[in-house]
């Protein structure tokens, strides 16, 4: 059963501290877990639960030989987050492109990335992990003032979504956070930097 990061992690580090460090069978079946979860992919759990075995039980052989293992499972890390961010940008660059074709024959945004199927994306976009994408078109101008021949002004309420924000909450799905966790933002077609996404102008019209 594929138990969520959080849980499991918080049974393994139960069994790690309630269980006597003299019983001899623990620390080779938590190896034995550390390596399966290294076989599914789920790398960051097994090199959690490598550091917990390494630490607790650092004179059995498991444990010594979690320590050298550690150094495996981080260059692991290091090539799967390689390889999910640039998944990822892949996938959002080609977003923002049929975005961007759809704006060029509708005059704006779509209100839905499900309107881009099937005509600009094969199907509905995920990401590598198989979380959706946040996507918020706007418009960037809610409020105009225009003036007439006679040097009138009057406002003119914006209507045309010209603007949007597509959002990647990493793997956690939370805003915020480090590596796979963290979030990527593409605005208008550009990344963007910040920690947060721009704030929306309002106010945005009811469709």
């Amino acid at each position: 059963m594929d138990y969520p990061r959080a849980s499991f992690l918080a049974l393994a580090v139960a069994l790690l501290t309630g269980c006597s460090s003299e019983d001899p069978r623990l620390p080779e079946k938590l190896y034995e877990e550390a390596i399966e979860l290294n076989r599914q992919g789920r790398n960051q759990e097994a090199q959690s639960l490598m550091k917990q075995l390494a630490s607790q039980y650092p004179e059995s052989p498991k444990g010594q030989q979690a320590t050298k293992d550690l150094y495996t499972l981080e260059a692991l890390l290091r090539q799967d987050l390689r390889d999910r961010t640039r998944q990822l940008h892949g996938t959002m660059k080609r977003i923002a492109d049929a975005l961007t074709r759809y704006k060029g024959n509708h005059g704006e945004y779509p209100r839905f990335l499900s309107s881009l199927v099937p005509e600009y994306l094969d199907q509905m976009p995920e990401t590598p992990w198989k979380h959706p994408f946040f996507y918020r078109p706007y418009v960037t101008v809610p409020i105009m003032d225009v003036r007439d021949r006679k040097g009138r002004v009057a406002q003119v309420f914006g209507t045309k979504l010209d603007g949007y924000i597509l959002v990647s909450l990493g793997v956690d799905m939370q805003v915020g956070g480090d590596d796979l966790a963290g979030d990527t933002y593409v605005v208008n077609g550009e990344w963007y930097k910040g920690s947060a996404p721009p704030s929306i102008p309002t106010p945005q019209p009811v469709r």
